[in-house]
């Protein structure tokens, strides 16, 4: 019995002593203001859910609407007569909410081709340093589009209801260099169910390069290009290539763009772009981004760490 007591007093006496060298430990590291490493996300790798016409690697907030206007007017060099392009137009208006802060979902409707479409992104991985090291960013988007324009009564092709299906499939890899500094690289997959000829592929694989370069606190220049590879397309399609201002104010961020392409979802903007930049055929546009908090988030954890405390 003696010895048994002597076994459990020393246990205690140690069990103590680790107890109050932790304390002492913590509390040194405390007064020295030695914190515990946190992890440090990459912010603002783009200032929106979009590089120009197309995804970039951020994501809308966890409990965040973002509602988007896109305008796109005609080509600069039809002249004086169409104003040059600003008595055509092209729309697309499209909400975007953010069901955690790595995964969102949207809807969109253009009016192209009178377009419905709707997409989601998730987040893979997420640069940052600190107790986690990640190199870059990577992000998984897909995107559906039903064409419900009426076709006209020439036209030879068999039309069925699940032609008018269009699916996009892209990985964005993104790395934050500095904070002046984005850049992107985008491989794609556009499957098209109706296709013009032949000659054309119903898949057509592609690869995006796009960046940003922060030019002062509430402006950046953003651009993007997507090459499509060879034997693929009808011979009158191109690359599109983007470019577009960013000004961040307060709530909004506004971007006034130039571009070649007319489509403002992914299968049109890759597969059907046909301006030729170096024959003027460039439409100036531009985008706006408006954000709305639907549910606060912090506020919710609070309340719930209240209820556990309780």
């Amino acid at each position: 019995m003696k010895f048994k007591s002597l076994i459990i007093s020393l246990l205690l006496i140690f069990v103590g002593m680790q107890v109050f060298s932790q304390e002492e430990e913590e509390s040194l590291l405390d007064l020295l203001g030695e914190d515990e490493e946190v992890i440090n996300y990459a912010q603002a790798s783009f200032k929106t859910t979009l590089v120009v016409n197309l995804a970039s690697i951020e994501n809308t907030h966890a409990g965040v609407l973002d509602f988007k206007i896109m305008h796109r007017f005609g080509y600069l060099n039809t002249g004086f007569y169409e104003f040059f392009g600003l008595d055509q137009a092209t729309t697309r208006l499209a909400l975007i909410y953010g069901i955690t802060d790595r995964v969102e979902v949207g809807i969109g409707r253009s009016t192209l081709n009178k377009n419905w479409d709707g997409f989601t992104k998730w987040r893979i991985l997420w640069q940052s340093t600190g107790a986690k090291i990640m190199p870059l960013s990577l992000s998984f988007f897909a995107n559906v589009s039903y064409r419900s324009i009426r076709y006209p009564e020439d036209d030879i092709r068999t039309i069925y209801p699940s032609s008018n299906f269009y699916y996009t499939f892209q990985f964005l890899l993104a790395r934050k260099f500095s904070e002046r500094f984005t850049l992107q690289l985008v491989p794609s997959l556009v499957h098209r169910n109706l296709i013009d000829t032949p000659e054309e592929k119903n898949d057509v694989f592609s690869l995006g390069l796009s960046g940003r370069i922060k030019l002062s606190k509430r402006i950046a220049l953003n651009f993007e290009y997507f090459y499509s590879f060879p034997d693929q397309l009808a011979s009158e399609y191109v690359n599109p290539l983007s470019i577009g201002i960013d000004i961040e104010t307060g709530g909004h961020v506004f971007q006034l763009l130039f571009t070649n392409a007319t489509g403002m979802v992914p299968d049109a903007v890759i597969t059907e772009t046909t301006g030729n930049w170096t024959q003027g055929d460039i439409r100036f546009g531009f985008n706006i981004s408006r954000v709305f908090t639907i549910v606060d988030m912090n506020k919710r954890k609070v309340e719930k760490e209240k209820k556990k405390d309780a």
